[in-house]
């Protein structure tokens, strides 16, 4: 996979098939504009190019970007776009001036004249150029008034609802990983680097991995206690994270720490990732730390019975 800064940097490619997005969550529908496409790049000798942007626009025109928050990580987009296959990838700066580009320019500027496009494959609901002014419909007229072919991929439905990743967002907000796992296609995840916390957690059997996580914009998911693989050095382990305030020991501030079952080393400065795959339950307040213990012996028979089903 190849990645560009900007179109100026693109060199050209055999029968370019193009799709264009921010493509925050990478999601089922997503993935299956990514498969169309190397299906006809492949029929027609071609290549695929995936335009996308950085920031994030509504990074640059949200008027309170503080509370933006994005399902994966720039870096963690990359890397599921090269495991999926994508050829080319275009990062254009997004910046105020380029959002007042009409729908008409782009297709002309940036998709036909500078990549040479053949076909562009959208997703339902389409929305691009200034003010999200261009459409599906505008898309057949420039297409045929510039000669590039056109495909829309109709909505994907887990449990009756269209995918997007607005509706991923919310389902992580209410803690819901398992909806949002079958709507992203694979695990929800958090990367970081492994701090020094209290290490109250081995005083009561149960050490913990307290991560710096990497990028502030990242959207964390609803308090509580999860079942979990963690990648640590390309190994995969199994564990029980939690995501909170630690009510009863009385620390301030969110914190996202992760329990690695038969695990015991000094990992203190390495990056490690949590992929989350089921909520166990609410964090909550207990009397003490021997209450605090006792319940997390009952969240890890539960999270093993889990894994067990997993394995299964």
């Amino acid at each position: 996979m190849k990645t560009y800064q900007s179109v100026s940097g693109f060199k050209g490619s055999r029968y370019p098939v193009v799709t264009v997005g921010t493509f925050d969550g990478l999601h089922v529908g997503h993935q299956k504009i990514i498969q169309r496409m190397k299906d006809i790049a492949m029929e027609n000798g071609g290549e695929t190019i995936l335009v996308t942007f950085d920031p994030h626009p509504r990074q640059v025109l949200n008027s309170n970007p503080i509370e933006i928050r994005f399902i994966n990580t720039r870096s963690r987009k990359l890397k599921l776009l090269e495991q999926f296959g994508i050829d080319h990838i275009i990062v254009i700066p997004f910046t105020r001036e380029f959002a007042q580009t009409s729908s008409d320019d782009f297709v002309r500027n940036y998709l036909v004249d500078a990549l040479g496009m053949k076909k562009l494959i959208v997703g339902y609901d389409h929305h691009f150029g200034r003010n999200r002014e261009g459409n599906y419909l505008q898309l057949q007229l420039l297409g045929e008034k510039y000669g590039f072919l056109l495909e829309e991929i109709e909505a994907q439905y887990i449990n009756g609802v269209a995918v997007s990743s607005t509706k991923i967002r919310h389902a992580l907000m209410e803690g819901d990983v398992s909806l949002a796992n079958k709507m992203l296609g694979y695990p929800y995840s958090i990367s970081g680097t492994i701090i020094e916390g209290n290490k109250l957690g081995r005083t009561i059997g149960f050490p913990t991995a307290n991560l710096d996580v990497e990028d502030q914009f990242k959207l964390i998911a609803a308090g509580g206690v999860y079942a979990c693989k963690v990648e640590l050095h390309g190994v995969f382990y199994y564990g029980m994270a939690n995501i909170g305030t630690r009510p009863t020991v009385g620390i301030n501030g969110l914190v996202t720490e992760v329990h690695i079952f038969d695990f015991d080393e000094d990992i203190y400065g390495n990056e490690l990732t949590i992929y989350f795959t089921d909520r166990i339950r609410d964090e909550r307040k207990f009397e003490s730390l021997a209450h605090l213990k006792e319940q997390l012996l009952k969240d890890k028979i539960f999270t093993l019975a889990k894994i067990d089903q997993t394995k299964a």
